[in-house]
């Protein structure tokens, strides 16, 4: 992995846990009591995340400045960051009459020429800190002034002694808006200096001297306080040693505890379920035939659902790829064996959706569906509960309703959770609860990247139907600037002429003052008064109750309403044949995985279908990039893939409840290539020693449960 390797030193493992547990105290003490901290600040420094001294030791720099380089201001390039040094002459505020502020100015000498300062902010700190007379070292973006003259704009500064003494690569780190850089940077230093002797080494030595890691100690001492020779741009892409060697021990903890979890998983005493003759009749009452990719997978579930031990199973298929049919499968081979079924959606409409695919199939081979959401009105759901704890009903289609309390199976043998990205970690844990141990299988139409389901999912088995039912033809996709609104307003209005139907999706309800969005309520007003004045337009979103979405698709779908104007509430489960076209409106503020979510609404007849993004952007703009990704593939995963990177996976998965870690260093998607050993490196250790009982695992096993102890716990339900 890297060719920088620590000097030879004896391997830490055999020693005792109890060295491991000694030295933690002192990394566990709250952070006020690092030197320099005290209560105010660590009370700032919780808002990062910051509670004890470990924390503030894996606070990394986001960034390093290369100050090795001291120039002399004529030697200063506009445009480009640079160090100097020289004396204070000047410093005092003046109030801009066209911005109507006060700004605080200063001005710096050397030998060659002068650099004028300028500070919006902290005038009172400034202003008290450095006066004329002083010697100081700058850093900052040099500027051209409008009157000529080089300006630096809140420049980082600070008084110096000795020219030589400053030279050195200085890290940057994220703080909160009452420290200075200087403070954070001061504190930090302060934690390395008195405890960072104390860090244990957490990657057994074999490992480490295989793929080249730095003692873990070193690694960290060098990020904080970066030796002179030291490579500044690996530094600043995240590439050097040490950043290798933290990024690996995190992230070789979290597959070790995955992969525990996973061999745990197999020694679970489960139920044993078998397709029987409900699977077989429904293969016969199927108006078409399952595709190759959907009859490998419920293979795989069938494997798994026969097994003594709990199913954990999660499919990715992209959009219109048959998953509800495949879990209609799963769920009647759970009925054979004499069990229920609860099939959980994240959003009433999706929930009902799936209700009333499944109901004629049921209705065929009588067996009992029913729906329980939120709008259920109380006397039914009263009777739903004694029929769902009698077993009278089989599969149950719901809501969040599902884990509600009151609610009791009598036999629940599989829990299905649909779009499971969307559910919080503890519902689908809840859910798991409603019976014992059952099979679990979870599935979503958002293509998971390889990196992210590992770090998600690396306790579940996977499978993908990558292949769509036959007849399916790619959706043109086409970017429209805000300047092109009419045009592709003509677009859609030639698609409703030839009797096809259309969405246009907005990302609001209503508009808001603080918002120049356009949102759906609005702009269904304007649009049937003005371009689409001659056809039937609907309005449906997420405010609405569920009796009148109920309504407003059943309208579309049945063609009373030829324009449907939406939020994203259509963004997954809806299925009209005849709908040829979606606009997207604001579609820059969408990621990349939603949008492919939304596009899935249209060719899902035989008819060749549209889908049309309106953005505001610049063909320079990051955003403009993004959406040219839809317009070249129809791959999902490659799809997700560039939404990952563009967005990072907090943002991807829309939730802070998605059960992803709180990485310390550790970045899935820039740090993939790391993520692969690691798993790699974690199954082999365990193939060894699958329980952790050997002297050299001890220690794996304390700093596993130290670390991750809790998080796992949340990890493993999916």
């Amino acid at each position: 992995m890297s060719e920088h390797r620590s000097p030879a030193q004896p391997d830490p493992f055999p020693t005792a846990v109890a060295t491991f547990r000694a030295v933690q105290p002192p990394l566990k003490k709250p952070v006020q009591f690092v030197k320099g901290v005290g209560p105010r600040r660590a009370q700032q420094l919780a808002r990062l995340g910051i509670a004890t001294v470990e924390d503030l030791l894996y606070h990394i720099p986001f960034r390093y400045q290369d100050r090795r380089q001291i120039k002399k201001i004529r030697d200063l390039a506009i445009g480009e960051e640079g160090a100097t040094v020289g004396q204070l002459v000047r410093m005092g505020r003046r109030f801009m009459t066209r911005s109507r502020r006060w700004v605080l100015e200063g001005v710096v000498r050397d030998e060659t020429g002068f650099l004028f300062l300028l500070w919006y902010h902290q005038h009172r700190y400034f202003e008290q800190r450095y006066r004329p007379g002083q010697r100081v070292l700058l850093y900052g973006k040099v500027e051209l002034g409008l009157k000529g003259g080089k300006w630096m704009i809140h420049p980082d500064i600070e008084v110096v002694e000795e020219e030589e003494e400053t030279a050195r690569i200085l890290p940057v780190y994220n703080k909160t808006t009452e420290m200075t850089v200087a403070t954070m940077r001061r504190l930090v230093h302060g934690a390395v200096t008195d405890y960072v002797a104390l860090v244990p080494n957490g990657v057994p030595a074999e490992i480490s001297a295989r793929l080249g890691l730095m003692d873990l100690k070193d690694a960290l001492r060098y990020l904080h306080m970066p030796p002179l020779d030291a490579d500044v741009a690996a530094l600043n892409s995240a590439a050097s040693p040490a950043h290798k060697t933290v990024v690996f021990d995190e992230l070789f903890y979290l597959q070790l505890g995955m992969a525990l979890r996973r061999r745990h998983l197999v020694k679970e005493e489960g139920v044993s379920l078998v397709p029987g003759p409900l699977v077989k009749r429904l293969y016969e009452v199927l108006p078409f035939r399952l595709t190759n990719a959907q009859e490998r997978v419920l293979e795989d579930i069938f494997r798994d659902m026969a097994a003594p031990h709990p199913m954990n199973r999660l499919v990715q298929g992209d959009v219109g790829s048959g998953k509800t049919i495949v879990a209609f499968c799963a769920a009647l081979a759970a009925l054979d064996s004499g069990y229920q079924v609860a099939f959980m959606a994240p959003t009433e409409l999706l929930a009902e959706q799936h209700f009333r695919t499944l109901g004629p199939l049921a209705d065929q081979l009588m067996v009992s569906v029913a729906l329980l959401t939120g709008e259920v009105k109380s006397r039914r759901k009263q009777e739903l509960y004694t029929a769902i704890a009698e077993g009278k009903v089989e599969i149950v289609v719901g809501t969040h309703a599902l884990i509600q309390e009151g609610v009791r199976f009598r036999r629940l043998g599989l829990a299905i959770v649909d779009e499971q990205h969307r559910f919080g970690v503890m519902q689908r844990a809840a859910l798991k609860k409603l019976g014992v141990n059952p099979d679990m299988l979870l599935m979503t139409a958002t293509p998971i990247p390889r990196t992210l389901a590992l770090t998600l999912y690396g306790d579940l088995d996977v499978s993908v139907i990558d292949e769509l039912p036959p007849g399916r033809k790619p959706v043109v996709t086409r970017v429209f600037h805000e300047g092109e609104r009419q045009k592709a307003y003509r677009l859609v209005k030639e698609q409703l002429d030839r009797g096809r139907q259309a969405y246009v999706v907005y990302p609001l309800v209503e508009e808001s003052e603080k918002s120049e969005l356009k949102a759906a309520t609005s702009m269904a007003r304007e649009l049937s008064r003005t371009f689409f004045a001659q056809y039937s337009v609907g309005l449906i979103h997420g405010r609405m109750k569920g009796e009148e979405k109920d309504e407003v698709m059943r309208r579309f779908k049945n063609g009373e309403y030829q324009l449907l104007v939406s939020t994203t509430v259509i963004e997954v489960g809806i299925d009209v044949p005849n709908a040829t076209v979606i606009l997207i409106e604001h579609a820059e503020r969408f990621g990349l995985a939603q949008l492919h979510q939304l596009r899935g609404r249209v060719g899902r007849g035989a008819a060749e279908s549209f889908c049309f993004l309106l953005a505001q952007y610049t063909p320079a703009d990051e955003a403009h990039r993004r959406l040219r990704v839809m317009v070249e593939t129809h791959d999902g995963f490659k799809i997700a893939e560039a939404d990952l990177a563009f967005r990072g996976p907090g943002e991807f998965l829309g939730t802070r409840q998605s059960g992803l870690p709180d990485f310390r260093v550790a970045n899935i998607v820039r740090d993939s290539r790391i993520l692969e050993i690691a798993r790699a490196e974690a199954e082999a250790w365990l193939a060894r020693d699958p329980e952790l009982t050997s002297p050299a695992s001890r220690r794996l096993r304390t700093i596993l449960e130290d670390r991750w102890a809790g998080r796992l716990e949340l990890a493993r339900v999916g």
